[in-house]
């Protein structure tokens, strides 16, 4: 009798419990924007050769100081037991394992005022004793890698002005190229420099000459196999316009150089297979367009390139190789998430299966496979923030190894969910977060926040503004417009000279099938993105259709300003259409395509933000939508930032940054009844 009112109590206990869970979730608290300066960055994660521990970066927002404070900490892959062992260090990356494990070598600013540069520093995986510093050059180490042999650490650093003594007198005028209008000096070239790990030799330089490695390229060259020959990039200048390559190697014993491959193009990523044999290298797959990423591979003594992963059909923007060479792993932005694939030499890829796991993949995919091919990566899921995660094996499912940012994934985050829809003959796919207590009942302002590139796109990942832009009850909505480089390399290439027309078509027939479902606020919605999404915002400020108002982040209006002085300038040039200034009809091309064409029709209140510096999208830009909406007496904010930068990275600017852009859809979404103030 006694266990039956026992176990009567404990049912009724469970069921007021249940009724309590929906309330319960409705308490918890919602993701705000000052969560987005808690989330813990992951990243850079680097298996031993073992395959027992992981290397990664951890860092976190410090508004006080206004600057990231990272460290290196060391996971064991079997029990996820944590140490920190490097901390304390300015700007702390790039922590690589020797090659038999017993050291590791990361980058770290050292120095103050005008001396201050990041140097290489050495450090043994127990931590018991002090980094000792490797390099100590006049200008920062850029990139590094070790030998196979562990004796030496190849590196990149730019060259000091030939003038420099001229210069620090005020004789600094220089000479214009293809690069941004925001420089103020010629861009030094960078080169290859060894440095001997025991630390008995002063560094040496390998390569020199007017001609440059890539700065902008996060692996420029590698070791072959004996230590004896590294493969790079080699560009004609260091312009960031003109980056067109040659694959080369140089003998480190007498620095001699040889061209692997033909005529120049972008070449990038540069990597020996494990056995020497092979070659692989990142390049568009048509040659005068930067859309379609593939990798080719090339006998290591020269010969004809192989693209081994055309039938992969993605802007592939990683490749590691298999331990035994046979196959690359290469991954990259894939549907509605980023995916990685084993490529055999021969035969078909197999996707690995990650699940809901999705690879950190700005431009990059975060991957590391050990010698006994394991792979760790630094990835997200929907409702978390980046984390470590670990695969026994390419065909195993991977496992999460760390929590750091657990009180987030506590918290009360918007649903999100993956659609797709048709324009004309594509298929663009989108991704919308919800508020936490969506109800499909009634009715919610539409923000749009368009992703930049327009090689990029977004995905069911987790995405700190737009979960904060969410969480105060309006639906996120991102699509990924032809261009986006998700959806294979027909649905990439269909921008071109269709900069703004053809997108645009995509994300408003993404709307109206979003209208459908009911529940949009058709009288609230609201454009709003950064770079190339500030185009997208720009472009669609001309339409028909009422927005009540906009976010232009770094927007690009006016194309001719790109080519004449963003960073990439003539680089981008084919991307829409010919020089401008060759004929009449190209000129007229690239006036269509830019939104400023549409200025006579531009009605909706819009915060306009940039920087005063910004090299890839110059502000001449944002003067423009200024003026132009000013002019017309549209409502219209205009803050600059006075940094050197795209957009802000730093703690400070990044979170008003944020701030000021909720405020602004705040100021017009949140009163159905107004249309705000005039």
């Amino acid at each position: 009798m006694q266990n039956q009112i026992i176990s009567f109590w404990s049912a009724a206990l469970l069921q007021f419990i249940e009724l309590l869970l929906p309330n319960a979730a409705c308490a918890q608290r919602r993701f705000e924007l000052a969560d987005i300066g808690k989330v813990v960055s992951v990243t850079d994660p680097q298996l031993s050769p073992d395959g027992r521990q992981v290397l990664i970066v951890v860092s976190r927002p410090n508004l006080t100081a206004n600057r990231h404070e990272a460290e290196v900490v060391m996971v064991e892959t079997t029990s996820g037991q944590q140490r920190v062992l490097v901390a304390g260090r300015p700007t702390v990356k790039q922590p690589r394992w020797s090659p038999t494990g017993d050291r590791v070598a990361f980058l770290a600013r050292t120095g103050a005022g005008k001396d201050a540069h990041t140097q290489l520093f050495i450090q043994a995986p127990t931590g018991t004793a002090e980094a000792r510093q490797v390099t100590a050059g006049p200008t920062n180490v850029q990139h590094f890698r070790w030998s196979p042999d562990g004796r030496t650490l190849a590196y990149t650093a730019a060259d000091e002005p030939a003038n420099k003594a001229e210069i620090e007198r005020g004789n600094d005028s220089f000479e214009v190229g293809d690069g941004s209008a925001t420089l103020t000096a010629s861009p030094a070239p960078d080169h290859l420099w060894l440095a001997d790990a025991s630390g008995n030799q002063p560094a040496r330089r390998l390569t020199s000459g007017t001609w440059s490695l890539p700065d902008d390229s996060s692996e420029p060259f590698d070791w072959a196999p004996d230590s004896r020959t590294l493969v790079f990039t080699r560009r004609a200048t260091p312009q960031a316009g003109d980056p067109a390559s040659s694959l080369c190697t140089v003998e480190v014993a007498t620095g001699t150089i040889r061209m692997l491959s033909g005529p120049p193009r972008q070449i990038e990523l540069p990597a020996f297979s494990p056995d020497g044999r092979w070659i692989s290298y990142q390049t568009p797959r048509d040659t005068a367009f930067f859309e379609g990423l593939e990798f080719q591979v090339i006998p290591a003594n020269g010969g004809a390139p192989r693209p081994l992963t055309r039938p992969i059909d993605r802007n592939l923007q990683r490749a590691v190789w298999s331990p035994d060479s046979k196959s690359l792993f290469v991954g990259g932005n894939d549907g509605a998430g980023v995916s990685i694939w084993q490529q055999p030499l021969s035969g078909k890829a197999r996707k690995l299966p990650l699940g809901a796991v999705s690879p950190n993949g700005n431009y990059w995919v975060e991957m590391s496979i050990s010698r006994r091919n394991s792979v760790a990566l630094t990835a997200n899921e929907p409702g978390r923030p980046a984390e470590l995660y670990y695969l026994a094996s390419p065909t195993a499912a991977p496992r999460r190894l760390t929590d750091f940012n657990h009180e987030t994934a506590a918290l009360a985050l918007g649903r999100l969910e993956a659609l797709e829809w048709t324009s004309d003959e594509l298929r663009p796919n989108g991704i919308l977060t919800y508020p936490p207590d969506f109800d499909p009942a009634k009715k919610y302002p539409l923000v749009l926040m368009m992703h930049g590139g327009p090689s990029n796109a977004s995905r069911v990942a987790f995405y700190g503004l737009g979960q904060a832009v969410a969480a105060r009850g309006y639906v996120v909505f991102q699509p990924n417009y032809r261009g986006s480089d998700n959806l294979g390399y027909a649905f990439q290439r269909a921008i071109r000279n269709d900069a703004g027309a053809g997108p645009g078509r995509d994300v408003l027939a993404g709307i109206r099938a979003l209208e459908q479902r009911g529940w949009v606020d058709t009288s609230r919605m609201a454009l709003s993105g950064a770079s190339y999404g500030g185009l997208m915002t720009a472009w669609l400020m001309g339409e028909p259709r009422r927005w009540r108002c906009a976010v232009a982040a770094a927007s690009v209006v006016d194309l001719l300003d790109s080519y004449n002085l963003s960073d990439n300038n003539v680089a981008n040039a084919v991307h829409y259409g010919p020089s401008p200034w060759l004929s009449a009809e190209n000129l007229a091309s690239y006036r269509a395509q830019s939104p400023i064409s549409r200025a006579g029709r531009w009605r909706t209140p819009t915060l306009i933000l940039h920087n005063v510096g910004d090299y890839r999208v110059p502000i001449a830009n944002a003067y423009k939508l200024y003026h132009a909406l000013e002019d017309h007496r549209v409502p219209v904010r205009f803050v600059a930032f006075p940094i050197s930068a795209h957009v802000p990275s730093d703690p400070v600017r990044s979170a008003e940054w944020n701030r000021l852009w909720v405020e602004w859809l705040d100021q017009y979404l949140q009163n159905a009844a107004s249309d705000g103030p005039r």
